[in-house]
């Protein structure tokens, strides 16, 4: 498993746990649509960390809340 993917996991998750889409916390946190779309269809893409903060900010939870999920327990992700 790459570590976007387990990203766009955890964020896919922590939507469904607050009961909003992909669309609506692009809307809270100030990003597009697309930036978070192209963890899915271009798979070379990586997420920054400012994004990452923004949607962690938008979720309500820390940087270290979002990493605490065992999906990142793994430590064998491979490189791309």
């Amino acid at each position: 498993m790459y570590l976007k993917d387990a990203i766009e996991t955890r964020i896919n998750n922590l939507c469904k746990e607050q009961n909003i889409t992909i669309n609506k916390l692009c809307t809270i946190c100030g990003i597009t649509q697309s930036t978070l779309a192209n963890l899915k269809v271009r798979p070379k893409t990586n997420i920054s960390t400012l994004t990452l903060l923004r949607i962690c900010r938008g979720l309500n939870i820390s940087l270290q809340d979002f990493f605490m999920d065992p999906i990142f327990k793994n430590t064998d992700f491979e490189d791309e």
